[in-house]
């Protein structure tokens, strides 16, 4: 008796399996075969931005599975939806709003402001130039370096050299 309710339970197992198999494939090819109606269709492009995302979702599963069938099964109207759906101007690809060049323009502009008179400001108040930053002591700094034979390929040391080297400054203010 046992034995019996075994062998028929996994029996029942094993084909049930391929019964619901063989259900969801028969579901498939028929939601496949059924054109999505127009009026889901109509104006997509305006529609599609404020519809929620789940049936977003629903609708771009509905037109590939479409899309597996026979493209000349499908409607007109699915083309265009796919095409617009997976190509059109939404999302990332959507157009930039009016006005927004002017506005980081605008920013940009402000930001470069606030830059230069946060400069000008603690320029204002800094002291004086260091002790070193005169002309005697950069030319100093020029023999020492030609001294030292430093950069002796390109730089102040090398043959021929008719750059300025560290000189950048003004002749020292006499007191």
């Amino acid at each position: 008796m046992l034995r019996q309710s075994l062998v028929r339970s996994s029996r029942s197992a094993i084909v049930r399996p391929a019964a619901q198999a063989n259900v969801l494939r028969a579901a498939e090819q028929k939601r496949q075969a059924h054109a999505i109606s127009n009026p889901t269709l109509a104006n997509i492009e305006k529609r599609w931005e404020g519809m929620p995302p789940q049936e977003q979702a629903d609708l771009w599963m509905q037109l590939r599975d479409r899309m597996k069938v026979n493209w000349s099964e499908l409607t007109l109207q699915e083309k265009k939806a796919a095409y617009w759906i997976a190509f059109g101007d939404h999302g990332p690809r959507a157009k930039t709003p009016p006005g927004e060049g002017y506005k980081v323009a605008g920013y940009t502009f402000a930001a470069v402001a606030v830059s230069f008179v946060l400069f000008a400001t603690i320029r204002s108040f800094a002291g004086a130039a260091p002790s070193t930053m005169n002309k005697e002591w950069e030319e100093a700094t020029n023999e020492y370096l030609k001294a030292q034979n430093s950069e002796p390929i390109s730089g102040l040391s090398s043959e021929g050299y008719v750059g300025q080297g560290q000189i950048q400054s003004k002749p020292k203010k006499k007191d």
